[in-house]
This record gives C-alpha cells, sequence and structure tokens, in this order.
C-alpha cells in the first residue's frame, strides 16, 4: 500500500471517527407531555407542552417548537398549520393557542429545532362542550 492509500485511509477513519462521536447528540429523543384547555371560544385551546429528554426527564429550554394539528381519520382533509409556542414560566415548558376545525381526534405535530431536532406526534380529543 502506498503512502498516498495510506493518507486516505487514515483520513476516512479520521471522518468516520468523528461522525460516529457526533450520533449521539444528533439522535437524542425528546418526549412531550401536552395540556390542552379549552377557551371560551369553540375549537380553540390554550396549550401547555413542557419538553424533556425522553431517558433523563431532563427539561429541555432553549428550543424552538413549532405545534400543527391533523386529524387522522381524514388525511388531508383537515390539517392546521403550525402556530410558534412561546417559553413558558418553567424550564421545559412552551405555550400556544392552537384552533381546530372541527371536534374529534387530532394529532398534535410538535416541530422541535434547537438544542436537539425532533417531531413528536401527540393524540388529543377535541369534544364538544356540554351546554
Amino acid at each position: 500500500m502506498s503512502l498516498r492509500d495510506r493518507l486516505r485511509c487514515a483520513l476516512l477513519s479520521l471522518a468516520l471517527a468523528s461522525a460516529a462521536a457526533a450520533l449521539p447528540a444528533a439522535a437524542q429523543r425528546l418526549a412531550a407531555d401536552v395540556d390542552c384547555k379549552p377557551t371560551k371560544h369553540d375549537l380553540v385551546y390554550d396549550c401547555r407542552f413542557v419538553l424533556k429528554e425522553a431517558k433523563t426527564g431532563k427539561p429541555v429550554s432553549g428550543a424552538e417548537l413549532a405545534v400543527g394539528a391533523d386529524m387522522p381519520s381524514m388525511p388531508m382533509a383537515h390539517n392546521v398549520k403550525p402556530v410558534k409556542a412561546k417559553p413558558g414560566a418553567a424550564p421545559g415548558e412552551y405555550d400556544a393557542r392552537i384552533e381546530l376545525e372541527m371536534f374529534g381526534e387530532w394529532a398534535l405535530k410538535l416541530n422541535v429545532r434547537g438544542p436537539a431536532r425532533d417531531v413528536i406526534v401527540k393524540k388529543f380529543s377535541a369534544r364538544e362542550p356540554v351546554r
């Protein structure tokens, strides 16, 4: 093997090693707790999201969170444009107001960017209020 070939192998090994070292941070999974409360307007909910590391439960602050919603029972018919959540009072808390199109089962899609990137899908049931 020539010196040139050995240098290429060494550089390739170095590149692979640094890529492997970066994998754990990039592959970090997140979890979220969701609590949505109805407002005085039908189909409008004030939601609190608590982002945390899935393995440790440590709150994730400093993230950008966008929340959208789809109705799984009617694919591509009912979906809500994502809204940007604002940081809440406690570490890892984010608040957003979601306006749905109809009552029923929804999938809230949380797109997280920041210290970690992830997409979290949470079920949400929008029930017609009893009057």
